[in-house]
C-alpha cells in the first residue's frame, strides 16, 4: 500500500470519527436548560444524530460505501432539513465536513476497487 492509499485509507476514518465528536459537543448546549434527572431525555434525543453516525463510522471502516452514502445522505438532509434561508457558517459547520467525509468514503472506495 503505498501513501497516498494509506492517507487516502484513513482520512475519512479519523475525520468521521471527529465528525461524530464535533456533533456529540452540541448535545451539551441541553445542560443550561435541564437540571438533575429532567437532562436524561433531552440528552439522549441531542445524541441520537452522532449515536447513528458513530454505528455508520463503525460499519464504513470495512464497506466504505455505506460511509459514502449515509454521510453525503446527511449532509443533504441537513441541507434540505433547514433550508437555504440560515447563515452560511450553520452549513459550514455542519453539512460540509459531513459531506467531505462522505467525498473521502467515496474516493476510498473507488481507489480500493482498482
Amino acid at each position: 500500500m503505498t501513501t497516498t492509499q494509506k492517507i487516502l485509507y484513513w482520512t475519512p476514518r479519523v475525520l468521521s470519527l471527529a465528525y461524530v465528536l464535533l456533533l456529540s459537543l452540541f448535545a451539551l448546549d441541553i445542560f443550561s436548560a435541564y437540571t438533575g434527572m429532567n437532562v436524561l431525555l433531552p440528552l439522549l434525543m441531542h445524541l441520537l444524530p452522532a449515536l447513528g453516525l458513530l454505528i455508520v463510522s463503525i460499519v464504513a471502516w470495512k464497506y466504505e460505501w455505506v460511509g459514502a452514502v449515509v454521510f453525503l445522505g446527511f449532509a443533504a438532509l441537513y441541507v434540505w432539513d433547514v433550508g437555504w434561508a440560515k447563515p452560511w457558517s450553520w452549513y459550514a459547520t455542519i453539512a460540509a465536513p459531513s459531506a467531505l467525509v462522505g467525498i473521502l468514503y467515496l474516493l476510498s472506495w473507488s481507489q480500493r476497487k482498482r
